[in-house]
């Protein structure tokens, strides 16, 4: 048995949980929204449309923010033709998915769907195909009370009060040549601030995020983000990042450490958006948006995966099945995003129905949760309050990460991974959670956590995620296959909590302080 110890100070903060870090993200891709949370005539179907099994799961799994409309789709999409009367909407084709979109469900929609699911909306605009003019009569047409065209016509479209929507991205991976019309750095950063300069004029309360690299491995990484921050620095609240996890050599050990590359990158933005502040001589702090994460890699290269011939309707694409080694390693994903919650301020699950999602549906018929849906929801449930650095002592092993993502393809070294990867949150009711990933594949580890400042503390909720095959998958048939169950709960004695925990699991404890 390996051993791990674990020092907890609650004076010694990183910084609180923004709510917005719970986040999903929806996008007109495949079938997350046509067949996933919109499925007129579903018999689960209310008289929206929206699914309320789907509902259900949402309001389980916990996101507090979705991202709307994308993603790469938001890049050639005209937000007029998604909102009036349904019978008048155009299709489209979609050049970002290969496929037809009927414009059935627009930015109305979203935001009603948002108050089914009793989350906040995060809205896209096209820097694509469109520009700043089309952005700021967006922000009009959503967020002002009335008197103006574009704010009378969302009253006609029966939307009499506005939607308030505080939190916009100013385009998305624009960085990236498979973007519709893909700029340079120095061309989005013209268009985006320009772009957010008008959108504030609309509405001066709400927040942008400007977009910063779709990957860590992109040739133009730093670079971009110092040239995007020196056009739009003074006109931003964020600078976005995005990354997808993979296994693509199945070489597990370094799949699980992965998530601490995660966090090279973020500490990497960081240091690069505080470079830009210094330059300027500015107190200005930019918070970070991870606007897109998750595991991806099964239907991520393969065009028969990516494309459905014949420009069909919500073809089912890029629906990744997950695993129980996925879920491992999304939830030390879930760990880097809470240890840096001093910066990053906003997070989204990438996406968050069928298409590489927690939550899968049939069209027609039922709904499920796959393995990566419980490491978010204890996080989303447990992860609130104040993060406090830990000091974690724990054996580690070295390893080789391969990521393809962009135009090249890299082989990152990962040195001195600890087996042990830990976050811990005091909540706001006075508790302690503690996140607890134990990467070593095949040896059990007895963790000795010594929490200071707490007083007298108890184990009321221990749980595990594990199983004995790391391939074991939920399906329709079998949607109970991985599943969380209760962690023995240890032993506590004279301030120090004693946990086992099994090989290759995820784990929450929550400690009650008395």
């Amino acid at each position: 048995m390996r051993k791990a110890r674990v020092l907890i100070d609650r004076d010694f903060a990183i910084g609180h949980t923004d709510p917005r870090l719970f986040g999903a993200f929806i996008e007109h891709l495949g079938r997350c929204v046509y067949g996933g949370i919109y499925e007129p005539g579903h018999p689960a179907a209310d008289e929206k449309g929206f699914r309320k099994d789907v509902l259900a799961l949402v309001k389980e799994l916990g996101p507090t923010l979705i991202r709307y409309p994308g993603g790469n789709f938001v890049s050639g999409y005209n937000w007029e033709d998604g909102v009036g009367p349904l019978e008048a909407r155009p299709a489209r084709l979609d050049l970002a998915w290969f496929s037809t979109e009927p414009n059935s469900f627009g930015s109305n929609e979203f935001i009603d769907w948002c108050k089914a699911a009793a989350v906040e909306p995060m809205m896209a605009v096209n820097l694509g195909t469109r520009g700043g003019d089309a952005a700021r009569s967006l922000v009009e047409y959503c967020n002002h009370p009335g008197g103006t065209a574009w704010s009378e016509l969302r009253r006609k479209h029966g939307w009499d009060k506005p939607h308030d929507i505080k939190l916009w991205c100013l385009g998305n991976e624009m960085d990236g040549p498979w973007q519709m019309e893909h700029k340079s750095a120095a061309a989005y950063g013209a268009v985006a601030s320009e772009a957010a300069k008008m959108m504030r004029w609309v509405d001066p309360t709400i927040e942008l995020a400007a977009c910063g690299s779709s990957g860590r491995n992109m040739p133009t990484f730093g670079q971009w983000e110092d040239t995007v921050l020196e056009h739009t620095f003074d006109h931003v609240d964020y600078i976005s990042l995005h990354t997808y996890l993979n296994n693509y050599r199945q070489d597990t050990a370094s799949f699980l450490a992965s998530p601490d590359l995660m966090d090279s990158f973020i500490e990497e933005v960081v240091a690069l958006a505080d470079a830009v502040a210094a330059k300027r001589r500015s107190n200005k702090r930019l918070m970070l948006s991870f606007d897109e994460w998750n595991v991806w890699y099964r239907t991520r290269r393969s065009r028969a995966d990516r494309v459905k011939e014949g420009w069909p309707v919500a073809p089912p694409i890029l629906e990744e099945i997950y695993t129980m080694e996925d879920a491992l390693a999304f939830g030390g994903a879930c760990i880097s995003l809470l240890n840096h919650a001093d910066r990053v301020k906003v997070a989204c699950l990438a996406q968050l129905v069928n298409v590489i999602a927690p939550i899968m549906t049939e069209t027609g018929g039922g709904a499920w949760r796959q393995t990566i849906f419980f490491p978010f929801a204890h996080m989303s449930r447990f992860g609130r309050g104040k993060v406090l650095r830990t000091q974690v002592e724990s054996d580690s092993y070295d390893s080789s990460y391969y990521d393809p993502r962009g135009v090249q393809e890299l082989t990152f070294p990962v040195s001195n991974v600890p087996y042990l990867k830990v976050a811990a949150v005091a909540g706001e009711g006075g508790g302690l959670s503690i996140f607890l990933l134990n990467r070593d594949l095949k040896r059990d580890m007895q963790v000795d956590v010594e929490a200071r400042g707490f007083g007298r503390f108890a184990v009321s909720q221990a749980i595990e995620l594990r199983h004995d095959d790391l391939q074991a998958t939920n399906t329709k048939d079998a949607p109970e296959r991985v599943k969380p169950t209760p962690l023995q709960e240890g032993t506590i004695e004279g301030g120090l909590l004693r946990v086992h925990l099994s090989p290759a699991s995820w784990n929450v404890i929550h400690l009650s302080v008395h």
